[in-house]
């Protein structure tokens, strides 16, 4: 039934993607099934699973759920990989030479993301420690580690650079590394072929066990039930344990108290948004490593300026512009400059062009600084929403194209005068308190990411 919805997305997938997309894209992947919304197809490289997790899932989604399987999320796996899926449980917890690569057990590891190739700044640099220190495989400091943060920012690069450390300096440990679906996927086999105490004689032997996008786990009672009793047996033994995440463990919707209060009794690390100047730096180590492959293309840093600063919310989304930059460059025989750029990636550029709003603005502010929205736009004159409230104004002075009545009138019908005061107190505020600037540049990013 799966797979002859599969066959009917597909052919509708044409129509919407295109003959060359879908030939290029949509025709070469392997459908695998679906998992309690997990839609997995095989895939020959990490590179096309990704490119089309950016640019063709919604499509890919919305289609397969009007043919009738139930999808809210992709999974790719590698067609080529030496690590497989396996087809029975019994494959994979008794041929467990089959599911190790480089020692370490689990989802098969990306050579790309090593602690040498991280670009280290002040957004992700506790992260960077905190992962350093635990890949050292020595006592056990903090348990969980806990590493959140959006989409693009190097929680998967760091798991994968922990994993890549432990197998290299102390092939003698048991290292487990999945993602929360994988973890999931087996459990479920496992109730099905009634193989549960192998199922936790798998897990519970480990010495570090890494599982990525925990937050996948959320709302499926019996996987958190499993989890939850598989994380305590660990910590009783003193195993390592690393997380990640796309939120804070207590932000994760549906997610129970209990794995989440065990999930903070660690270190909880946030990774924040990049900064220009570490987007730059990023950059610049990728076009070192492009160098070698496209000899001859030469890139601009007016260019890389320009990047940096348009390409502000995802650390994948700029290094694959980067990539197809170098790629187009080479095959026409140009230099990279920015009329070129803007060419290239106008998909890009017009997707990273997102209008914000005055509603998302005022609620963005309000949860910022820990106040109900409607006293934001009341009539109080506490400083504790009077400041909120004129930081709110300059924000959507310099981020939206209303004028000054409009928002005034968005915030409870204040006059034009008002805010225009509001926005220069602000401006100056900004000069002499440091901590304002802090809060403007941090709620600019969020805003704009």
């Amino acid at each position: 039934m799966e797979d002859q919805g599969w066959g009917t997305a597909s052919a509708s997938l044409r129509a919407v993607v295109g003959d060359n997309n879908f030939r290029t894209w949509i025709e070469p992947l392997d459908f695998r099934g679906a998992i309690e919304g997990v839609v997995t197809f095989g895939v020959p490289t990490s590179f096309f699973g990704n490119y089309i997790r950016q640019n063709f899932s919604e499509q890919i989604l919305e289609q397969l759920n009007n043919s009738g399987v139930s999808a809210s999320r992709l999974n790719f796996d590698l067609l080529d990989s030496v690590v497989k899926t396996p087809t029975t449980l019994d494959q994979d917890l008794h041929v467990k030479s089959e599911s190790i690569e480089h020692g370490v057990r689990g989802g098969k590891l990306d050579s790309r993301f090593k602690f040498e190739n991280f670009v280290v700044g002040k957004p992700n640099e506790l992260a960077h420690a905190a992962a350093r220190r635990v890949a050292e495989g020595r006592d056990v400091t903090f348990n969980p580690l806990f590493l959140y943060g959006g989409v693009g920012l190097g929680k998967t690069h760091l798991m994968h650079a922990i994993a890549w450390e432990l197998q290299s300096n102390q092939s003698n440990l048991n290292v487990m590394y999945l993602s929360a679906e994988q973890f999931m996927y087996r459990f479920v086999q496992a109730l099905r072929e009634r193989k549960m105490m192998d199922f936790k004689e798998l897990f519970r032997s480990v010495d570090v066990l890494m599982v990525d996008d925990v937050q996948f786990i959320a709302g499926k009672d019996s996987t958190q039930e499993e989890f939850f009793h598989t994380f305590n047996a660990l910590v009783d033994q003193n195993k390592q344990i690393i997380i990640s995440a796309d939120r804070a463990p207590g932000e994760i919707k549906d997610l129970e108290d209990r794995i989440a209060s065990r999930l903070q009794c660690g270190l909880v690390v946030d990774l924040h948004p990049t900064t220009y100047e570490l987007r730059i730096g990023i950059l610049q180590s990728k076009i070192e490593m492009y160098h070698a492959s496209y000899p001859g293309v030469e890139i601009g840093q007016d260019v890389v300026e320009f990047l940096a600063h348009r390409i502000s919310s995802n650390v994948r989304i700029l290094e694959g512009a980067l990539t197809r930059l170098f790629a187009f460059a080479s095959l026409v025989g140009r230099e990279i400059t920015i009329e070129l750029t803007k060419d290239c990636l106008s998909d890009i550029l017009r997707a990273t062009d997102r209008k914000v709003t005055v509603e998302e603005i005022q609620r963005k502010v309000s949860e910022h600084y820990n106040i109900r929205l409607s006293d934001m736009l009341g009539p109080k004159r506490l400083r504790t929403f009077a400041r909120p409230r004129q930081i709110a104004m300059y924000l959507c002075k310099q981020l939206t194209t209303r004028s000054l009545p409009e928002i005034g009138r968005r915030f409870g019908g204040r006059d034009h005068t008002t805010v225009m005061h509001g926005v220069r107190r602000i401006e100056e505020l900004q000069e002499a308190d440091h901590q304002i600037s802090e809060d403007i540049d941090m709620l600019k990013r969020a805003l704009q990411g």
